[in-house]
């Protein structure tokens, strides 16, 4: 029952993803961060098969590394997405990951952008996007109350309204998630929201 989801808002982009790791039946963690930096104004949150998961994305990370220890320049977001898609596009001929992906960062030139690529390497530039069961419910909630001048604080409300509504619809809903933010002061953790009762149990 993963749930990945992010929007643009105005100079920056949030992406909000469940920190379950399950299996089956089995929840194995509560706790697992599927939103890695990629380098200093860059973010990405995937969704599909844990092992394709972590494995591609530390993948693309250091490979984003190594492009700007080479060149001496970072990779602009548009550009880190188009290899992010070269690569799921050559893996799909031969051994393909089983992996989303929504790729937000912030540029000098450009402002924040937010890229939509998915397991078959489609790509798209967009202002909301989502995976899993929870995109049902948090485009949804998006297209009721997205903006593209969002402020932080507007955003982080619509983050929490797609929370508290995939919460109360699905089935089995992820209990905790971690939200991070990218804008011209670099990519970060901004929150996580637990629920109560974790909450409570950790406190006790």
């Amino acid at each position: 029952m993963e749930c990945v989801f992010g929007l643009v808002g105005d100079g920056f982009a949030v992406v909000v993803a469940d920190t379950s790791a399950v299996h089956s039946i089995l929840v194995h963690k509560s706790n697992e961060d599927k939103i890695m930096v990629l380098d200093s104004h860059k973010l990405i949150a995937a969704s599909g098969e844990p092992g394709d998961r972590v494995q591609f994305t530390e993948y693309i990370q250091k490979n984003v590394a190594l492009y700007q220890f080479r060149n001496g320049i970072p990779l602009t977001t548009a550009a880190a997405a188009n290899f992010t898609r070269g690569e799921l596009a050559t893996a799909l001929r031969k051994n393909p990951y089983s992996v989303n992906i929504l790729l937000a960062g912030y540029d000098k030139e450009t402002g924040p952008a937010l890229y939509y690529i998915d397991y078959i390497a489609t790509l798209h530039k967009v202002d909301k996007g989502a995976f899993g069961y929870g995109s049902y419910f948090s485009l949804s909630t998006m297209d009721r109350h997205y903006h593209s001048r969002m402020s932080v604080e507007e955003a982080i409300d619509l983050v929490d309204k797609c929370i508290v509504e995939i919460r109360s619809r699905l089935v089995v809903a992820p209990p905790n998630f971690v939200i991070k933010i990218v804008d011209k002061d670099g990519a970060r953790e901004y929150a996580w929201r637990e629920t109560v009762k974790d909450s409570v149990a950790s406190s006790a």
